[in-house]
């Protein structure tokens, strides 16, 4: 549960207690590595500490079905509340998976299921025609009813490979090609990908306008 204020050590001010809107444990994961050294003043709580019901992403955009989750989030919890809608853009098949990235395959996909789904799709599709980007969209919510959110936006471009390679990571990372590395975002060392990921980025922007409020 959260820790209150009362709880902080004497002389320092209070942490901002924050949850995090996803059931993803390894967005969790990455969330926490992402924030461990640049955020010490931020407490950071899954969802799964208040409730298990997942928000309904209606959204046609990243930023409408981050900010159904935030708001989903925030009211649950009582707590302000910050959610990401991430996904995977790629150009040959006009933006798809895009929204549906993590139900690319059915609305019961497995990672390995969804980038079975997504090689099949690009079958024959030669490099020069594969380029595709990783988006996030974070939003940061006061309470529920917040008339103004944050919203932050982080781009990772890439190259869809044809089979997956490394073992780092979760979602597409195996297949996400990282040109100026030459390798996937599942070969990269975790400190080099939490430092130039899309999320990475929009993470950044987020925690510098946080600190300015």
């Amino acid at each position: 549960m959260p820790v209150s204020a009362s709880d902080s050590e004497p002389g320092r001010s209070p942490a901002l207690e924050l949850v995090l809107a996803t059931g993803n444990s390894g967005k969790l994961a990455e969330f926490r590595q992402l924030m461990a050294h640049r955020s010490p003043g931020i407490h950071l709580h899954p969802q799964s500490d208040f409730f298990s019901q997942e928000a309904e992403e209606t959204g046609a955009t990243f930023v409408e079905n981050a900010i159904i989750k935030a708001r989903h989030a925030a009211q649950l919890s009582q707590l302000p509340a910050l959610a990401d809608d991430s996904g995977l853009e790629v150009d040959c098949l006009a933006g798809a998976p895009g929204v549906f990235s993590r139900r690319f395959a059915g609305s019961q996909a497995t990672d390995a299921d969804n980038i079975t789904c997504l090689l099949q799709r690009m079958q024959g599709v030669p490099r020069a025609q594969r380029r595709a980007r990783f988006q996030c969209v974070l939003v940061y919510m006061r309470h529920a009813l917040d008339p103004v959110p944050v919203i932050c936006q982080g781009t990772w471009e890439g190259v869809v490979l044809e089979a997956p390679r490394g073992q780092q990571g979760h979602g597409y990372d195996p297949v996400f090609e990282v040109p100026a590395r030459q390798c996937t975002a599942a070969e990269l060392d975790m400190q080099v990908k939490n430092s130039i990921s899309h999320r990475a980025q929009a993470l950044q922007q987020m925690l510098e306008r946080l600190s300015a409020l």
